[in-house]
């Protein structure tokens, strides 16, 4: 097998991210992995400028990727190195993980003629679709509620806005033009991204609940974690944690809840594709609600996580990542009607241009 790393700096045109616990994003510093066995290639993609979330810098992560590249054994078979991934990358950071494990199950779905969704167990899904929201990023209230409504008439019904950047009375402000301009024909939320103090988040929550929202994302930090079974009980919003639901035991206190607080389950905070399935399937069997969801990604990682998506059917899904992208070498993926879909066919569904990317390295044994 040949593995072959690649590197881009993808950019929205007309989409400026800017949340709570990242400040302003320029672009998406990403790389790509391309396996090549036989007749066969399977594309595996990481965002890496995301020290804001995992506290890791991207030379950190990339050179954390090489080092692993250059350990696995690559002439074993595509399926053999799946099957002893969690062994083998147990000392290595999860966006190195999320990159190998994405291309190995990329390339052995098109080995055996399956979707990547259908490996992962789902009937009848050689073409992939499903619902996702769109967030609202902090920009001027008249720039978003022009995104809002341009979300809406494409038919995205499901508007998450971030909060927790300015005051709160500037939140209130936002979530009550976004009721009054569109009613209930939308599904509202929003993300706080850990911003609150544990002694306004109670009564923040009260004040929301006027708004009938899905859920509040993250209200504090994940420091203040130990506030949640408390705030759950009084909070009139359903609660969700994205930043505090980011390894085992972060999985195992959620299911000690009992459902009162829901889960983000996100593949480069698991690790990839089969550990963010085999948490969704433990979520499942427990009756806990959870999203799967993203970061701002290119055309890979989010099909990834749509494929996931369609295998473990989640009550939410956040999947917006590659939406407007103008510089994806990922191609193949389309946003319709409040729907992500991948093409039919064996994979992921998605092609990858090596030229639209920076060659860094080509791994062989």
């Amino acid at each position: 097998m040949k593995a072959t790393l690649y590197r881009a700096d993808l950019r929205y045109p007309h989409l400026q991210l800017h949340t709570a616990s990242s400040g302003t994003i320029t672009g998406l510093d990403t790389l790509y992995l391309l396996l090549e066995e036989k007749n066969f290639n399977g594309i595996g993609e990481v965002r890496i400028n995301i020290a804001y979330l995992n506290g890791y810098s991207a030379e950190l992560v990339l050179s954390d990727v090489i080092r692993a590249l250059r350990m696995l054994d690559l002439s074993q078979p595509a399926s053999t190195l799946l099957l002893n991934l969690p062994a083998l990358l147990a000392d290595f950071l999860a966006p190195t993980r999320m990159l190998i494990d994405i291309a190995l199950h990329d390339l052995i779905a098109r080995q055996n003629g399956l979707s990547v969704a259908e490996l992962a167990g789902a009937e009848n899904a050689e073409t992939v679709s499903y619902y996702t929201n769109q967030t609202l990023f902090w920009t001027p209230m008249d720039e978003m509620l022009e995104q809002a409504t341009a979300y809406v008439e494409r038919g995205f019904t499901q508007l998450k806005l971030r909060v927790g950047v300015a005051s709160f009375a500037e939140d209130e402000a936002r979530l009550s033009a976004l009721r009054r301009r569109f009613g209930h024909e939308i599904r509202l939320s929003a993300d706080a991204n850990g911003q609150w103090q544990p002694e306004e988040a109670r009564s923040h929550l009260l004040a929301l609940a006027k708004f009938e929202m899905s859920y509040l994302e993250q209200p504090v930090s994940d420091a203040n974690a130990h506030f949640y079974p408390a705030l759950a009980a009084a909070s009139p919003v359903p609660l969700m944690l994205d930043e505090s639901m980011s390894s085992e035991a972060d999985l195992e206190r959620i299911l000690q809840l009992e459902g009162k607080i829901m889960a983000h389950l996100k593949l480069v905070k698991m690790g990839g594709i089969a550990p963010t399935l085999a948490a969704a399937k433990r979520l499942t069997a427990a009756g806990v609600p959870f999203m799967i969801g993203q970061m701002n990604e290119g055309g890979a990682a989010t099909a990834a996580a749509l494929h996931v998506a369609r295998a473990s059917q989640p009550r939410y899904a956040e999947l917006y990542g590659a939406d407007g992208l103008g510089n994806d070498p990922v191609h193949g993926l389309s946003y319709h009607q409040g729907m992500l879909s991948s093409p039919s066919g064996a994979g992921l569904g998605i092609s990858f241009t090596p030229s639209q990317a920076e060659f860094i390295q080509e791994f062989a044994q």
